[in-house]
């Protein structure tokens, strides 16, 4: 037996709750893990509250990541004792997740915990800092330097945008970060923000093409916040967009495309082939400051994941949540 929270659709309605579950009921694969740790991101927070339809399959436990020790393996890249971590693949949307004591998984969608992290550490990360790994390496293929100017990120606050902003600042990058919560200019401050700005400043309509400011911009708000943020980024430079916070909708005008030569790189976590997750993951052990990752994360129990869901969602949430799934 082990403890998970379940998610299923009676019924009478969605809901989400702890139990205990039998071995048996773990989906099927070729890896079974006793997880250590997990963690809860903006889509955790969607599929635990069914505010978007996340989740594919009732019942089923969610859970995007988790981080822990392998039991049993028939894949041969694994045997027992091996630390993994997992982001992505479908887990926690249509098979069955890491908010949970053990999963069941595909090998190939594991990676091995890189040696300069805990798991509890790369639950910190989690695909909220990966996803921002992504975007950074996609700034700097497009060849974004940090004398071309500053790097706007948005949502900074958050998950994605805390380690965005923390690994561009280590990167040299003068980084301003947006956010709705201005009482947190302090914690943003700490991990490497130069200047803080209020979200609303981005929020509502602007001009097709507004003055000229960004070398750089990581997004993971969306809708007007990204078109704003295109408007604004200098000529031949990038945004890397990961997140939907603010909408799912872009309304925008080819101007910034075609006028300034502008290019929108759309990040995607959830299918990334290894050898990009591989890379990303060893550039976060070699650049990720520890002190840092320490000040913005937050630790809650199993059953504690379920009100943090709709915290998340309203974005009340700071940096990043860990979650011990043996609390």
């Amino acid at each position: 037996m082990y403890k998970a929270l379940v998610v299923d659709k009676p019924a009478d309605g969605y809901r989400c709750a702890p139990a205990e579950l039998d071995d048996a009921q773990l989906p099927e694969g070729n890896v079974t893990v006793r997880i250590e740790w997990s963690t809860i991101n903006f889509k955790d927070g969607l599929a635990i509250t069914g505010k978007s339809p996340v989740v594919r399959k009732f019942p089923l436990t969610p859970g995007i990541d988790f981080a822990g020790v392998v039991e049993t393996s028939s894949h041969p890249d694994y045997k027992p004792g091996d630390r993994v971590v997992l982001n992505g693949w479908g887990v926690g949307e249509g098979h069955s997740g890491g908010l949970a004591q053990r999963a069941r998984v595909n090998g190939d969608w594991l990676i091995p915990l890189p040696a300069a992290f805990t798991t509890r550490q790369s639950m910190a990360i989690g695909t909220a800092g990966y996803t921002a790994m992504l975007c950074v390496q996609a700034l700097e293929r497009h060849g974004i330097v940090p004398t071309q100017g500053e790097v706007l990120v948005t949502g900074a606050s958050g998950g994605v945008g805390s380690v965005a902003t923390a690994l561009l600042a280590r990167r040299g990058f003068r980084v301003v970060a947006s956010t709705g919560k201005l009482n947190e200019s302090d914690y943003l401050a700490s991990i490497g923000a130069a200047e803080v700005i209020d979200r609303a400043t981005l929020a509502t309509p602007g001009k097709p093409l507004a003055k000229e400011r960004w070398a750089g911009v990581v997004d993971s708000v969306g809708s007007q916040t990204l078109a704003n943020a295109c408007a604004a980024t200098k000529y031949g430079c990038a945004v890397a967009a990961c997140g939907l916070a603010g909408g799912m909708d872009f309304p925008s005008s080819v101007a910034p495309f075609i006028l300034r030569g502008i290019t929108l790189y759309g990040i995607d976590s959830v299918m990334a082939p290894k050898a990009k997750r591989l890379a990303a993951w060893e550039a976060l052990a070699r650049e990720l400051d520890a002190a840092q990752l320490d000040a913005m994360t937050h630790e809650i129990g199993l059953a504690e994941a379920i009100p943090a869901a709709a915290e998340i969602l309203a974005g009340k949430v700071r940096g990043r949540l860990v979650v011990d799934v043996n609390r």
